[in-house]
């Protein structure tokens, strides 16, 4: 399942997100990558271990996290520390499939699901398109700024060379309570059939009661605690 969700930053969230990029170092991006894929990796990764680093990574993080879309769909028991990547022109990331496991803090996490969160407007850079090999196609995603794609880590992926200007995303990884994906799906639908019964009837109403007793029941079954 790749997941859009659009507008998870707003305007002026982007804005001192931007002018905090501007303040923090940046060093080789191939540091942070697996052996196979430093040999594709061509990109700068942000120094968040600063203290307004440290403040903008608590920010994204609780962005991210705060997101009711980004909950249903990622179903997420565990995430890794968030990395901030910029591309200019010349640089990109080649074909690879993300490592297995990721640090988070002193623990580490089996990555079920990835994200990207872009923090440069499409206008801003040509090429640096994130293309994805899945379900038998490829997808070529670009989105606006202050928006997030979650995808499958099981997935060949890969993002263009940028021919003008930069892309700057923010990008992480997800260890879900629910392990297979159709599983996630079909929580994902239930919430969302959830909300879309709220607009109309009370939470009280039988068929609500009703609904939130599948979703419950089903998560009973599948999560992983």
């Amino acid at each position: 399942m790749l997941i859009t969700i659009p507008g998870l930053l707003g305007p002026q969230a982007l804005s001192e997100i931007r002018s905090t990029l501007d303040t923090v170092g940046w060093r080789d991006g191939r540091i942070t990558a697996g052996a196979q894929a430093a040999r594709v990796k061509n990109n700068q990764q942000a120094d968040l271990s600063t203290r307004s680093g440290v403040a903008l990574h608590k920010r994204l993080h609780d962005a991210i996290t705060g997101n009711a879309i980004f909950e249903a769909a990622a179903q997420p028991k565990k995430l890794s520390r968030l990395m901030v990547s910029k591309a200019g022109e010349g640089e990109g990331y080649g074909t690879h499939v993300d490592n297995v496991l990721m640090r988070s803090g002193e623990d580490r996490l089996r990555t079920d699901l990835s994200f990207t969160l872009f923090l440069s407007q499409p206008s801003d850079y040509d090429g640096g398109e994130l293309t994805i090999d899945w379900a038998g196609m490829v997808h070529s995603m670009k989105l606006e700024a202050g928006s997030l794609l979650l995808y499958p880590s099981t997935s060949l992926h890969q993002v263009e060379t940028v021919t003008r200007g930069e892309r700057i995303v923010c990008v992480g990884w997800v260890e879900s309570l629910v392990r297979t994906a159709e599983q996630r799906e079909i929580l994902f639908d239930l919430e969302n059939l959830r909300a879309t019964l709220g607009q109309s009837l009370p939470h009280e109403a039988p068929e609500q009661l009703a609904l939130a007793k599948i979703a419950a029941n089903i998560r009973r079954l599948w999560v992983e605690n």
